[in-house]
């Protein structure tokens, strides 16, 4: 089995859980304040560990206590943290999330995901290209994930993008991508408001995944036909960390050579499951629970 690969961010989330989310200039009460690893490319990476899968993280921490844990927390779930880069003067990126109403609001301080460079990028460059596939996101610089992207295109290795936060890609950069998963408000961002979801789907077949929370996934077949995977049902607990579950189960059921309907059964069934408890990484599933479930 191939190794995977996460460029991306390394955050500690500062979660404090409200009755509800505070209108604008409201003051609530908070109840627990946690501090939980988080980012979505540290996320991404926990949760193929997770699932069993091998996989290498490539990023930034800052020389704090943060950034000492973010590291160690990684290990311990079984991703190699070898190339991960300690910045000085520079603290470990920041998510400040609260969660109320089964829902939340997060503002992210990118601190030392940032300086994931492309000098950074070409210091890791031999074992970044050992991979057969890499999951990016948008919590590093634009350039970056492009020359990533470029990168492995010309030493035919995969790329999963998942284009969250929100931002316009290049079209070039967007071709060059193996896998394209992004929510509905971030397909709009790419292809914009004069095209359907549908359209889009059918443009890039089996390559474009649009994701739209409690009611599934969509993507287009080769044959022509646009498919939704239904959401699994779940006890909603905390749906922090639920796209970055997907986007990891689907990084390695593609690399283990699922067809994409069952790649999608897969991660759904997994994001399914992450948000029944509290957590981004805490509510990630095993690969026995998500077989299980998808038994059931």
């Amino acid at each position: 089995m191939g190794k995977i690969g996460v460029v991306g961010s390394i955050n500690m989330d500062m979660t404090v859980k409200a009755e509800r989310i505070p209108l604008k200039g409201e003051t609530v009460k908070g109840g627990e304040l946690l501090y939980i690893p988080g980012g979505k490319g540290a996320n991404q990476a926990v949760a193929m560990a997770k699932l069993g899968a091998k996989v290498e993280m490539f990023g930034c921490v800052g020389n704090d206590e943060a950034g000492a844990s973010l590291v160690k927390n990684l290990r311990e779930m079984g991703v190699e943290t070898k190339c991960i880069r300690t910045v000085e003067g520079t603290p470990t990126g920041l998510a400040m999330i609260t969660v109320g109403d089964n829902d939340n609001t997060i503002v992210v301080v990118a601190g030392t995901n940032d300086c994931v460079d492309i000098d950074y990028v070409n210091e890791v460059k031999k074992s970044l290209l050992e991979c057969e596939i890499v999951l990016l996101q948008h919590e590093i610089p634009q350039e970056t994930v492009e020359y990533v992207i470029e990168l492995c295109a010309e030493n035919d290795v995969e790329v999963v993008l998942n284009p969250g936060p929100a931002r316009p890609v290049k079209q070039e950069i967007l071709e060059k991508v193996t896998y394209l998963t992004p929510n509905e408000h971030e397909a709009v961002i790419l292809f914009g408001e004069d095209i359907s979801f549908e359209e889009m789907m059918r443009k890039y077949p089996e390559k474009l995944v649009i994701t739209q929370g409690s009611r599934g996934v969509s993507t287009c077949l080769r044959s022509g036909e646009v498919i939704l995977v239904p959401a699994r049902k779940a006890n909603v607990v905390d749906t922090t960390g639920a796209g970055d579950t997907l986007n990891g189960a689907f990084t390695v059921a593609v690399m283990e050579g699922m067809d994409i309907a069952k790649a999608l059964a897969f991660a759904n069934t997994a994001a399914g499951l992450s948000t029944e408890k509290f957590g981004a990484q805490g509510g990630m599933p095993s690969r026995a629970e998500v077989k299980k479930a998808m038994e059931g």
